[in-house]
């Protein structure tokens, strides 16, 4: 206990400089110590996005290889260099100064971290070896070479790897120059300010497309968490709907239990309490009606006076929309039939979003609504043509859909929305409806 008590004091008595020097060390370490020899393949490139999505799928799949061409003809060029530098013929040690800063630029395309401690460390020797003639202690080849490997580390790494190597870098440049130096010329001053320049353009790229990957990454959660609000939001409107209804048909169950004994003269008690007990179910089903469903209603709801529309109210629907610029055609195929309320509303509110949409997304198109009475159910067709006149469509992120969608699938049934050959836009669903159903 007294070790412990000791060590958080010695903590807690350290000074803020020092936790900011330890956390600065810390950071280095991690970047270019931890794991400097792990084996890092560079990976291929994004084809889907870009430039490169525009390509052929079998030309796409060698483009993901740019990157690791790039440096593989910057390699060449830094060969090039070191060869156009030679001065003593192409000997052994041409080779090994010609290839070895060629081999640390391809080393970065397994190894990044290694191949930049191998580029400081063999840039002395390669100067000593050519005699100083190719400046010390960057020669012309390991110049350019050093350059693409901080360029290739900074762009496979975090930005703050890319401050740490440039830091070292100039550490490493200017204790060569004043110790070993003197008198002898010096690239280090050239090394120090065009490294930084190249790692500030590589990291002000890699902030970009970190900035873009993020913004892509909210807008998708973000697409996503307003679908389920919608989704949600659809739900808790259908679960209203559903809970007038219900309590509408209970509330009349109730009614006529209580009054059905009053239209039979003398019953006989055992009808009585048949009755008192049909009513007393009633009642008691809609109270835990509304005390399950009624926490779905918002606090400023209110439920509607008139009864929830029904397919039979589909004319009305039309004439309003008619009103308002949109020429629909109406379309009734097969037995007509009164169908389970829940149905018919959802049918209607269906009809009435696909038409809300066309008036929305397709201003001044013609549309058709279909509705076919099935032998197992309800059948619907809401289709449109292309937009016409001068007005422009209004966008919208499909959040109408996902509700017809809902309602279509709390029903059983299946719903299909697409665009048409012609410009056009359909909303084809199907509600499978019983015959013990349709006949309640």
């Amino acid at each position: 206990m007294v070790r412990v008590t000791q060590t958080q004091s010695s903590e807690t008595s350290r000074s803020p400089e020092f936790r900011l020097v330890q956390a600065a060390l810390g950071g280095l370490r991690q970047e270019l110590f931890d794991d400097a020899f792990a084996y890092r393949s560079m990976p291929r490139m994004d084809v889907d996005s870009g430039p490169t999505r525009f390509l052929p799928r079998r030309i796409r799949v060698y483009a993901g290889l740019l990157p690791h061409a790039f440096v593989a003809f910057c390699a060449v060029v830094v060969f090039a260099v070191g060869y156009d530098r030679i001065y003593y013929g192409f000997g052994v040690t041409a080779i090994v100064t010609t290839c070895v800063p060629a081999a640390i630029v391809l080393l970065t395309l397994v190894r990044p971290v290694l191949a930049f401690w191998a580029s400081l460390a063999t840039a002395p020797f390669i100067g000593y070896a050519t005699g100083f003639g190719g400046g010390w202690p960057w020669t012309a080849a390991c110049f350019a070479a050093h350059l693409v490997v901080l360029a290739v580390v900074a762009a496979r790494t975090r930005p703050r790897t890319a401050a740490w190597m440039w830091a070292v870098t100039s550490g490493y440049s200017l204790f060569l120059e004043m110790a070993l130096g003197v008198g002898r010329g010096s690239d280090s001053f050239p090394m120090v300010f065009v490294s930084a320049m190249v790692l500030l353009a590589v990291t002000v790229v890699q902030v970009r497309r970190q900035a873009d990957r993020e913004v892509t990454a909210q807008q998708t959660v973000t697409a996503q968490e307003i679908s389920k609000r919608t989704v949600l939001e659809e739900r808790t409107t259908i679960a209203r709907e559903l809970h007038d209804v219900v309590a509408h048909h209970m509330s009349v169950v109730a009614i006529q239990a209580e009054a059905a004994p009053y239209r039979v003269e003398n019953p006989p008690p055992e009808l009585e309490q048949a009755f008192l007990t049909i009513r007393e179910n009633a009642v008691a089903a809609l109270t835990e009606l509304r005390r399950i469903l009624g926490v779905v209603r918002a606090e400023d709801y209110e439920a509607p006076d008139a009864p929830q529309p029904t397919l039979g109210d589909l004319d009305g629907l039309i004439r309003n929309v008619a009103e308002a610029g949109l020429d629909v055609e109406k379309t009734v195929t097969g037995a007509v039939r009164e169908l389970p309320q829940g149905v018919e509303l959802s049918a209607y509110r269906i009809v009435q979003e696909a038409l809300s949409n066309v008036l929305r997304h397709a201003p001044g198109a013609a549309a058709k609504v279909e509705v076919s009475y099935v032998l197992g159910g309800l059948g619907l067709r809401i289709a449109n043509g292309p937009a016409r006149g001068l007005v422009k469509p209004s966008p919208g992120a499909g959040h109408g859909i996902t509700g017809m969608r809902e309602r279509v699938t709390m029903l059983g049934g299946e719903m299909t929305a697409e665009a048409t050959d012609d410009g056009g836009y359909e909303v084809a669903a199907f509600v499978p409806v019983s015959r013990e159903e349709a006949t309640q």
